[in-house]
Parts: structure tokens; sequence; C-alpha cells
């Protein structure tokens, strides 16, 4: 058994034989920051100041050569080898919030797009709500023992309800599922609260807010978290899609804008064949480029970003190098599953739902 300690907060815990530094922070009830758990999304990223550590599970997929020789590790995958000297960001705000499974019950079913299906769950009989904060992510537990992940689009509510965008392909396993098979009524099991993607609310700072595709759907739970506490804090809400069609929730973005005086929000879509879509006046390019053109410095800012792993890691170098502190970047990347994931790095090819 080793020990790490995190030299920010001087909080210490024990690491068992095999276990990986989030696992034992977990368990010790400290709450590291960290998405995917599997080790290709890079957003748990910590700086070992002392100590040696090994990663036995799953490559570092999410450093590069860079990041290692400035002594980057990932603790949702590293096995320390020795005692561990950490700078790793913690989350305290989710330190009471027990991760748990729950049934849930389907009472709603609707298309928010020609590929996205909007759920709606409640607790199933007897079953309490989950604890949880806006923008955090949920498993679905399959028959066959394998989870899908999926962003919760609400902020806690009273009833428990939880909101899913379920992103529906063809040949897309949970998706194509959720879209021919599953019916209002039907029992679900699921797993949550997971995920860092939560509100900062220790801040006076201008916020942006950055989502691609059904990235938005936590994008949407964060905003929605700071509109009802009446932040004062200027919000700017950037979602990048396709075409017009895959901005599946505009009006409810737009009706944002109009009634929350210090919230703007900008439609941006990345397919040069709508060409009609730029004629009525969408901002057509790359939303990540969208948001360094309107604010080419970020020193100033926090930033909050969701979406498919290409836009988190193309905008992530791009707005450090805008002078954004790493310390201010929350983000949220949909990555594969991780059965999906271990298929492709062994060469075969694997769709993923969310």
């Amino acid at each position: 058994m080793h020990t790490v300690t995190l030299k920010s907060s001087g909080r210490r815990f024990p690491v068992a034989a095999g276990e990986t530094v989030l696992e034992a922070a977990q368990r010790a009830g400290v709450a590291l920051s960290y998405s995917c758990r599997f080790g290709a999304c890079g957003s748990c990223k910590a700086t070992l100041l002392e100590g040696r550590c090994e990663y036995p599970r799953n490559p570092p997929l999410a450093l590069n050569a860079s990041a290692l020789a400035q002594h980057a590790v990932l603790p949702c995958q590293a096995v320390p080898a020795s005692d561990l000297l950490l700078e790793a960001r913690e989350v305290t705000s989710l330190e009471d919030i027990a991760r748990r499974q729950q049934g849930v019950v389907v009472t709603e079913k609707w298309w928010l797009a020609p590929d996205v299906i909007g759920l709606r769950l409640l607790p199933d009989l007897g079953e309490s709500r989950l604890k949880r904060l806006p923008g955090q992510y949920l498993d679905v537990l399959l028959e066959d023992g394998k989870r899908r992940p999926f962003s919760i689009a609400n902020g806690p509510q009273a009833d428990g309800m939880i909101e899913l965008h379920v992103r529906h392909f063809a040949g897309g396993g949970f998706g194509s599922w959720v879209n021919g098979t599953l019916q209002i009524g039907d029992r679900l099991r699921v797993e949550g609260p997971l995920g860092t993607f939560v509100p900062r609310e220790d801040s006076e700072r201008p916020m942006l807010f950055m989502a691609g595709g059904t990235g938005f759907a936590p994008v949407k739970a964060i905003v929605e978290h700071f509109i009802a506490l009446g932040t004062r804090r200027p919000m700017q809400v950037y979602w990048g899609a396709r075409s017009a069609a895959d901005l599946y929730l505009r009006p409810l973005a737009e009706h944002w804008a109009r009634e929350v005086p210090n919230l703007q929000f900008h439609a941006v879509v990345s397919d040069p064949a709508h060409a009609v879509e730029q004629a009525a006046g969408l901002r057509t390019g790359l939303v990540h480029e969208a948001v360094l053109q309107d604010q080419p410095d970020l020193s100033g800012h926090d930033l909050y970003m969701s979406g498919p792993p290409p836009m988190i890691d193309a905008a992530h170098a791009l707005f450090l190098d805008a002078g954004l502190p790493e310390d201010r970047l929350y983000y949220d990347s949909f990555d594969y599953a991780p059965d999906v994931l271990a298929q492709i790095i062994a060469g075969r090819a694997g769709i993923h739902d969310r």
C-alpha cells in the first residue's frame, strides 16, 4: 500500500495494491477532477512532483510526449509504484455526493432532432432520487454487463426526474435500441452521478460555454443552474453543430438570450453545404474558432466545454494559447464507452452513442 499526498490541500490517502489514484481518492472521499475514467480525455490530468506510477490497465492516451516530459499523469489510470506527491485539481463541492445504482422508469420519449432522442426518467417505485450537481453524467447499465455514459441535461429536480439526450446512429448499439425498442414505462438500471463537469461558484469572472452536438446537454444543465441563481456574471453560450437541424434546442437558448440580460447565445454550423443557413444569419465554421474570433484573450474568463473528442482536443491547446489558465478550463469529452474504446485500441472499429 502506498500513500498519495495532494500538494495544494495537504490531504493524504492510501492506495491499495493495483488500485488507481482516482479509485483510492474516491474511496477516501476526496473528489479529484475526472470524466471518461479510461485515460482518453485528460480531464483528470495531474502533475507528478515525487514518486513513480505505472499504467497496467490502459495506456495514458490523453498524454502526449510533451505532457509526459512535464511529469503529467492521469489519476484515472495511474497505479502508484511508490508514495506519490501530486499537484491535482480537487472538486470539493462533490465530496458529499455518493455514487450509487438506481432503478428508473422511462416516462417520456421524443425526437429532439432527426438523430437525437430525448428521454425523461423518474426513480422507480421505492427508489430515492440521485443526489447530484448540474453537468454530471450517469451510466446506463446494460444486461450484458456493459455501460453507456450519458450526460444529464437538467439540474436536480424535487421528483428526481432525469433528462437525457441520446444520439442515434444507424447500427449504433444502445442508441439504435432506444430508437427501436425502448418504450415509455420500461425500466432501466443506472449508476451515478459521475464526472466533475459541474458549476464553479467561487468566481466572479465572465463565463464562456461551448458545446458541440449533444454536448449541449450538460451545458444546458449548468447554464440553467446559473440562471436560477440569478448570477450577474456575463455568460456567452456557443453551440456548434453540422446544420441548423442539429441545434435541437436552439429556441430554448435563444429564449435565454432574450430573457437573461447578461447572457448571449451564438449558434455555429460547420457544414459548408448549408449556405442557406449562412444567408439566414447563422455563423458558419468551427465553434471553437468562433469563440476565439470573439474572445481572442481568454485570460479573464472561466470556460466550460462539452462535446466530441475532436472538438475538445482542438480547442484545448488553442484556448490555453489564448491565455486561459488550465485550472479555469472545465470540460466533458464525450469519449467512447470503455468497452468500445478497448476494441478501437485493439484495431476494431466501433460507434459510440453519447
